[in-house]
């Protein structure tokens, strides 16, 4: 706190997240696979994920979009959900449950769109998420050459 501030009440300082430079620009897609059915193929879980995770992120985020997706082909990990941007990281989950899978996915989604390309720093995905995860695709734009983030 700087010393022209440091009389003011604490109610009155507003606290300001640093902004990324290179955060995702435009919707955020969360694609959830609608045909995921239990190890045994007993039970479809799919569409519970998917009502769940839209419900959740609902209509409130307009850079949010929620679409069903036929098959992520993660069939032994379900449920499985994708994350993506067109110039982020593109983030695929398994094994998530509905209530713990949604929860933690509205927190990553909120955390993707702060970070710079959508690389949402390890410590900062739920341990379901953690243990879920299937791949990180980088962003399209990515240099071939030499890996290094886009100019």
């Amino acid at each position: 706190m700087d010393r022209e501030n440091a009389d003011r009440e604490p109610a009155e300082l507003t606290l300001v997240e640093p902004s990324r430079a290179n955060a995702p620009s435009g919707v955020t897609v969360v694609s959830v696979c609608i045909t995921c059915k239990t190890a045994d193929g007993a039970i479809v879980v799919g569409p519970d994920m998917f009502e769940s995770v839209k419900a959740a992120i609902g209509e409130s985020d307009r850079n949010v979009q929620v679409r069903p997706v036929q098959c992520l082909s993660v069939c032994k990990r379900p449920a499985t959900v994708a994350v993506s941007s067109s110039d982020g990281y593109t983030f695929l989950f398994g094994d998530l449950q509905t209530e713990s899978g949604t929860a933690a996915l509205v927190s990553f989604v909120q955390s993707y769109q702060k970070s710079d390309y959508g690389l949402v720093p390890w410590r900062e995905r739920a341990e379901v998420l953690r243990k879920g995860m299937v791949a990180r695709v980088p962003p399209i734009g990515w240099s071939p050459d030499d890996g290094s983030a886009p100019k």
